[in-house]
């Protein structure tokens, strides 16, 4: 616990990457797999992770990221995408799976593959679009905490364009939409936001115990 505390501790939105510092592969596999593990709403992981690890692309972004330097000098930029359609096929796809791992009896999965199929058949592209969209929030969250314990720098990210995003890694086209980035890479020694306190609410404030 004392480990996790202090990591969190560590982490801060970094503003200032170090554009001579590339992540090793080793630890974008923990990213990869730690966002592969995240828990998701009926277990449908409607995300995708796209992993950018190239500074011509990063620079072609930067226009549509508000111009925010860390997106070109980042090691890696995560963009966190959504899928555009959660549909029958999406659920048939989810069930298929699960009895490939598990080899779970199709009389077992029969209710919640009914409950899903109606609930997905029934639901507004808006309302599924919110939906899914939560679910990045999830994954992202949870990597943030694995970047502070792998002393991964990370900056969380809603101010860019989806639409310049979307068009840029043709994300239309694979049936996705961007809705997060986060910058990870090695912070640089001038930043001078990682040595700011930390200001949070105190404990009596932010949590409520009956």
């Amino acid at each position: 616990m004392t480990q996790v505390l202090e990591a969190l501790k560590w982490r801060y939105a970094t503003k200032k990457f170090d554009a001579n510092k590339n992540l090793p592969q080793d630890k974008i596999e923990v990213l990869k797999n730690a966002f592969n593990l995240t828990a998701t709403s009926f277990g449908l992981q409607p995300v995708k992770l796209v992993i950018i690890n190239d500074k011509t692309l990063q620079q072609q972004l930067f226009p549509v990221s508000m111009e925010q330097q860390q997106v070109v000098d980042a090691s890696h930029l995560l963009v966190f995408c959504v899928e555009k359609k959660v549909d029958a096929q999406y659920v048939e796809t989810y069930f298929d799976n699960i009895k490939a791992i598990r080899n779970t009896p199709d009389d077992i999965l029969a209710p919640f593959k009914e409950y899903l199929l109606d609930h997905f058949s029934t639901v507004t592209p808006e309302d599924a679009h919110l939906w899914a969209t939560k679910q990045a929030y999830i994954t992202m969250g949870n990597l943030l905490t694995v970047c502070a314990l792998e002393e991964i720098d990370a900056c969380p990210m809603e101010g860019f364009s989806p639409e310049g995003y979307n068009e840029i890694l043709n994300l239309e086209e694979k049936g996705l939409q961007a809705v997060l980035v986060m910058p990870v890479g090695y912070r640089a020694t001038d930043d001078m936001f990682a040595d700011f306190k930390k200001v949070r609410k105190d404990l009596k404030d932010a949590v409520i115990e009956w």
